[in-house]
């Protein structure tokens, strides 16, 4: 490894012993000596750390179990590249990636984000991710696009690569339970985004997802994904007050995020979403940056499953936040089975 590594790649496991393996030799047979590489077994009770060990020439640590973001910032700490890649034990980086994304490297840029080939647990292709694939490097737009509805589009944790001074945020993050929170909104206040417009990794979907794969829509999950995008927000209002002006921050309820979740929360525990949630919802829709395609859909979809019985209702939620491949022929079939 080199002495002054350009960049440095986390990957933390919990119990992955399936693909913790492929993990990380797509990062070694790279064969990159201007990359770290850290490996965390997040306190797992499989076969994982044995699985782990079987690599030698990488930095591996064993700690007790104290979830994603923790393990991220211990790798995080045994690090020296002024860049830094969590990369989910499930996923993988694909051969070449690695000389892509350092080519974009420099003190300017506080964040690289890329697309995702989406694999099943056999790491058989289902399709690419849906977010954005163009290309650019921007700040000013969504700076501005952060303070008006609080997100942008960006890829799960595996498709971003952040600036050491960004990762350093996580420290104030004990409220999170993911490590791709408050650092990706934060992060067009400290620098340039650049988007890399192809697929330099792939995301693993299979039945541990956090994001449930085909299970009735949990509501615990819904509410606490609610009261994470509060307390982001809350922490964004501090990280940006120098830069940007705190009061310049939309507020959490007011955003399209927050609202929608709300929505699926009212459908998840068995109620009806009322009329004026629904109206409010669409108005707030016609706001947003999606495609006039997408916002048929979105207003289709709200719709529907604030007028069908509410077990139809819920399987079209479940299907909707379904991290799988999704087709509208696939909600057509939930709209009217047993019609």
């Amino acid at each position: 490894m080199s002495d002054q590594p350009k960049l440095a790649i986390v990957i933390t496991c919990y119990n992955y012993e399936n693909f913790v393996e492929h993990a990380i030799r797509s990062v070694t047979d790279q064969n990159r000596d201007d990359c770290e590489l850290v490996v965390v077994d997040d306190g797992s009770t499989d076969d994982s750390w044995n699985s782990i060990q079987k690599f030698s020439g990488i930095k591996t640590f064993r700690t007790e179990n104290k979830g994603q973001p923790k393990a991220c910032l211990y790798g995080f700490s045994q690090t020296t590249a002024p860049f830094v890649m969590f990369l989910d034990a499930d996923d993988e980086l694909k051969p070449g990636s690695i000389s892509r994304i350092i080519d974009h490297l420099d003190p300017g840029v506080a964040k690289i984000q890329f697309m995702l080939t989406r694999i099943d647990a056999g790491g058989n292709v289902i399709g690419e991710a849906s977010y954005s694939s163009k290309s650019f490097r921007n700040r000013s737009d969504l700076t501005r696009q952060v303070l008006k509805t609080g997100v942008y589009r960006s890829p799960p944790t595996s498709g971003n690569v952040f600036r050491r001074d960004v990762c350093e945020l996580l420290k104030d993050c004990s409220y999170d339970t993911a490590v791709d929170g408050v650092i990706v909104f934060a992060a067009p206040f400290l620098g340039d985004i650049v988007s890399i417009p192809e697929a330099l990794g792939r995301y693993r979907v299979h039945d541990r997802n956090i994001s449930g794969f085909g299970r009735k829509p949990d509501a615990k999950i819904i509410a606490k994904d609610i009261q994470h995008f509060e307390q982001r927000m809350d922490h964004l209002r501090t990280i940006i007050r120098p830069v940007a002006g705190s009061e310049n921050l939309v507020d959490a309820e007011k955003t399209f995020y927050h609202q929608e979740r709300s929505f699926f929360l009212s459908i998840a525990t068995g109620q009806k979403p009322r009329v004026s949630a629904l109206a409010k919802l669409l108005v707030k829709l016609v706001t947003q940056d999606f495609s006039l395609r997408n916002k048929a859909g979105m207003a289709l979809f709200f719709t529907l499953t604030s007028v069908l019985p509410i077990a139809r209702a819920q399987a079209l939620l479940a299907y909707r936040l379904n991290v799988g491949q999704r087709s509208p022929m696939g909600f057509l079939h939930l709209i009217f089975k047993g019609a």
